[in-house]
Parts: structure tokens; C-alpha cells; sequence
């Protein structure tokens, strides 16, 4: 057991309407699931997004994974999602004349 004691698993995943559009997130922190989902399928080991953020634990991040594969449909939907609104405003700026 840890110098804080137990932790409760269902407590490192978190989500609030007001916040990252409602998406899961990893509790006290602005990273969502999906950004770790992310980092994992493209082949980043979970000890090495752990040494990316300073600010989470190997098991803020495992918890992050096992909700993305709890989860996976929704949260691979909520990927295709940006990536189709990134392609949607990379295209209207890409559109817009520069201003001078």
C-alpha cells in the first residue's frame, strides 16, 4: 500500500460538461483519454507518456488505458471527431487570403 493508502480505481477518470467538452479525463488534470489513447496508438509505451507529463502517475495512466479499452468505440469516434474538425479549419484557413 501507498504512503496515501488505497486508491480507488474509478477515481483517476473523470469527466464535467464544462470541461474538455465533456470528454474523460484523468481526475485533477486537463489530459483527457483520448490524448493518452493517442500517444498509445502510436506505439508510446505507458512508462514513456508517464515521463512525457511530470504530473501523472504510471497509474494515472494505466487507468487512462483501461478506460480507452473499456470504452474504445466511444472514445475512437471522439479521435475521428477532432481530427475531422482540425481537417475542417486547417481547410478554412487555408481558404482565407492573409491579412497584411
Amino acid at each position: 500500500m501507498s504512503a496515501q493508502g488505497t486508491i480507488e480505481i474509478g477515481s483517476l477518470i473523470t469527466r464535467s460538461d464544462g470541461i474538455k467538452r465533456g470528454a474523460p479525463r484523468i481526475a485533477g488534470t486537463g489530459i483527457t483519454v483520448r490524448t493518452i489513447a493517442r500517444w498509445h496508438q502510436q506505439g508510446v509505451t505507458p512508462d514513456e507518456i508517464a515521463a512525457k507529463y511530470a504530473s501523472l502517475s504510471l497509474a494515472q495512466v494505466h487507468a487512462a488505458l483501461a478506460h480507452y479499452y473499456a470504452n474504445r468505440e466511444e472514445v475512437d469516434a471522439d479521435i475521428v471527431r477532432q481530427d475531422e474538425e482540425a481537417a475542417r479549419i486547417e481547410a478554412e484557413l487555408a481558404v482565407r487570403p492573409a491579412r497584411r
